[in-house]
């Protein structure tokens, strides 16, 4: 499938020929190599830059997907201002914690396989299928995983049959869960599920959503040292994405630095948070 500077200019007859609707079944077929689970394995444990704390929260028109903006390699900040949180397609989003590298080249690879599958079928899979696809990624990624580059993804969308929004969570060897209302994942989820399972209600408004994981982002970052938090000083703020009806919408810079400092304002007062009702 190499390119020929001899050739009259013409696709390789791989690319002409009818077959699979899935992208990764295609380079499978043609170009195996290039696959991230078809690579050499390293030798021994390598030290890479991971990503750390995603979070998500659904609410009655969509879903939230949020996450913060620490890379680490071992105790040290890798990358203070990386980005976590990717639209996959017009109505879903994946955000990524784990191996970096390898995370951000499997969103690349998990956009084209949607947009492939569209092409060729002339419609879209259901967020069920989107979720489907994504397990058998990262189950091809097992073997660099056992290595100690895993890649753990949160994926959400809008479920047009539905019409509500949904989240998947995944496990190393892409078992995949449906978790209902909100989700975590990354080295400071368990603060942050813990925050949000405090503050979460079914019938929360976008805007409040939007608050609830930025709320719960802080926590992680209150008590996990890789989850970094609203950093002010260089305008570095978490990323927020809503998806709903109208599909994906990143909020700007400017919305996420006031959420932000209205979030850190207010844990000025409050330094461990707003608390949840009282039985």
């Amino acid at each position: 499938m190499e390119a020929n500077p001899r050739s009259t200019g013409r696709l390789p007859a791989a690319f002409l020929t009818p077959g699979s609707s899935s992208f990764m079944d295609f380079l499978s077929a043609h170009s195996p190599d290039v696959l991230p689970g078809n690579r050499k394995l390293p030798e021994g444990i390598v030290e890479a830059p991971h990503g750390t704390t995603i979070v998500a929260a659904t609410f009655p028109g969509g879903v939230v997907l949020a996450g913060d903006r620490r890379a680490t390699m071992g105790n040290m900040i890798a990358q203070r201002d990386i980005e976590k949180v990717f639209p996959a397609d017009e109505y879903s989003a994946v955000g990524i914690a784990g191996t970096a590298g390898l995370a951000v080249e499997m969103v690349k690879l998990f956009q084209l396989e949607l947009e492939h599958f569209e092409k060729v079928e002339g419609a879209t899979l259901s967020l069920e299928g989107k979720a489907n696809r994504l397990s058998t990624m990262i189950r091809g990624n097992l073997g660099m995983a056992m290595q100690g580059l895993a890649v753990v993804p949160l994926f959400a969308g809008w479920d047009e049959g539905k019409e509500k929004g949904r989240i998947f969570s995944y496990d190393v060897t892409g078992g995949r869960s449906e978790e209902h209302g909100f989700a975590a994942t990354g080295s400071g989820s368990i603060f942050a599920r813990g925050s949000m399972k405090k503050l979460y209600r079914d019938d929360l408004t976008e805007q409040q959503a939007t608050t609830l994981v930025v709320q719960a982002l802080y926590d992680a970052a209150d008590d996990d040292s890789a989850t970094g938090g609203p950093d002010m000083a260089r305008r570095i703020f978490p990323i927020v994405t809503v998806i709903t009806d109208e599909g994906f919408r990143r909020l700007t810079e400017a919305e996420s630095s006031d959420l932000a400092r209205s979030v850190t304002e207010r844990r000025l007062e409050q330094p461990d948070g707003p608390r949840a009702a009282l039985l």
